[in-house]
């Protein structure tokens, strides 16, 4: 009994003891709890200072807008920017509001009234600029001018030549809005202050004449010979009749071209011959004599034609020079009959597309290239990339026999029979000849190969 009592006895100790710990530590935190609370600070929690980006859900998305657009109306007021009043919070806002406790939050700073009026008086003449296109000054001093002086756009349009080429929509639309929007007015009007006093009397001496003025100057006989003093009386006469830029000398000036287009008073128009009296460019061009007519020699045309003349003088004379080298003449084939040979052909190499005539007792074979010019040039009848530039020689001997030489790289088949490099074959007629897979025919002039065996015989005994 003694030994279970005292277990007893200590087991209620060791629970007592536990008890009493936890209660301690309890009260432990309380007081942290209450003292950070009593000063104001927040306990600190355990975060990671990496940024984890992940994807708004539908209300986060809406409530973010809405955000964005209540701190672009509200600017400098005192309200919370992150938050707009007619919205719901989101969950995970929720989250942070359950778990942070409820301390102020200071309000956002206001942005400076300087800094929003800086940006907009900054955005403005960025938006005018834009829309004055490409009007220059010059161009709307030019164009009040001219709408001054004449009343219609469409003369002004005509008359007066812009820094840039513009229809008639765009002189009416820039009017109007010289006229009637005071943005552009204002600016035109300021960046037309700003030219260069020679720059505006320049442009002043192009202004339009008006109506008014032409009458004036149409006063003035075309049969008189008026001199600068006689515009200079008629300025001084009439003061406000004319433009206030107006000399004596664009006043000579633009009466010499109404002059010209028999704009004057005393001037008449004649009327054009009606009927058959027309006379058109055929009837003229017959009435001119060729002979009155003075024949103008172009030297250089003259120097160029002796240049080509002498060039293909000098043409000719090289060919005529290499006539004894042209010992193959080439001839397309147009059927399957045999040829006829002439007085000069020894033999003929007839081809699929071409026929070579052997005009001479030695002729090479091969393939032509810049640099080495051969009798026969095999690549006119296929393609020859697999044949020597100097691919065989065939020679007719005094007894009147034909023979081929191989002298290239690839064997040459006669009738079959392959023929190596530095080997020989005879020739006789219809015999088969192939190259690189192009093949010929030969074919003899037995006429003339007879005649000049015939010769050699009578040679042979003397």
């Amino acid at each position: 009994m003694d030994k279970d009592s005292q277990g007893l006895l200590d087991s209620s100790l060791m629970a007592s003891g536990t008890a009493s710990r936890s209660e301690d530590e309890e009260s432990l935190a309380g007081q942290k709890r209450a003292s950070s609370q009593a000063l104001g600070t927040i306990p600190k929690r355990r975060s990671s200072s990496r940024f984890i980006k992940r994807k708004k859900f539908d209300d986060e998305l809406v409530e973010s807008s809405l955000a964005k657009s209540s701190t672009r109306a509200k600017g400098a007021s005192g309200v919370e920017p992150g938050r707009c009043s007619g919205s719901e919070p989101s969950s995970s806002e929720k989250k942070k509001v359950s778990k942070a406790p409820s301390t102020p939050v200071p309000p956002s700073p206001a942005p400076a009234p300087g800094l929003t009026k800086r940006v907009k008086k900054s955005k403005q003449p960025l938006q005018v600029t834009k829309d004055l296109g490409r009007w220059k000054p010059a161009d709307d001093l030019l164009l009040i001018n001219a709408v001054l002086q004449t009343n219609d756009l469409t003369s002004v349009h005509l008359g007066v030549k812009f820094s840039c080429r513009f229809t008639l929509r765009e002189v009416q639309e820039r009017w109007y809005a010289l006229l009637y929007d005071p943005v552009i007015s204002k600016l035109a009007c300021q960046a037309m202050r700003q030219l260069h006093p020679e720059a505006i009397a320049a442009i002043q001496s192009k202004a339009l004449f008006s109506k008014a003025e032409e009458q004036l100057l149409s006063k003035v006989g075309s049969t008189s010979q008026p001199t600068l003093e006689t515009f200079q009386d008629l300025l001084h006469r009439h003061p406000g009749a004319f433009y206030l830029a107006r000399t004596a000398k664009s006043l000579q000036a633009h009466w010499q071209l109404m002059k010209q287009y028999y704009l004057l008073e005393d001037q008449t128009v004649q009327p054009l011959p009606k009927g058959d009296q027309v006379l058109n460019f055929s009837d003229a061009e017959d009435l001119i004599d060729d002979s009155k007519l003075k024949d103008m020699r172009d030297e250089v045309l003259e120097h160029e034609l002796t240049v080509a003349d002498r060039r293909q003088k000098r043409e000719i004379r090289q060919l005529e020079q290499e006539l004894h080298k042209w010992q193959v003449l080439v001839d397309s084939i147009t059927g399957m009959s045999s040829p006829d040979f002439d007085n000069q052909t020894l033999a003929v190499l007839r081809g699929r597309m071409v026929r070579y005539l052997m005009r001479s007792r030695e002729i090479t074979l091969g393939r032509a290239t810049k640099d080495n010019q051969i009798d026969v040039d095999l690549s006119l009848e296929g393609p020859a990339w697999k044949i020597s530039r100097k691919q065989g020689v065939i020679k007719l001997k005094n007894n009147g026999d034909f023979f081929i030489a191989n002298e290239g790289r690839r064997p040459i088949y006669i009738d079959g029979r392959p023929v190596l490099c530095g080997s020989k074959w005879r020739l006789s007629n219809n015999s088969v000849v192939e190259i690189a897979s192009l093949r010929f025919v030969f074919l003899i002039n037995q006429d003339l190969i007879a005649l000049i065996r015939a010769e050699a015989a009578k040679i042979i005994p003397q």
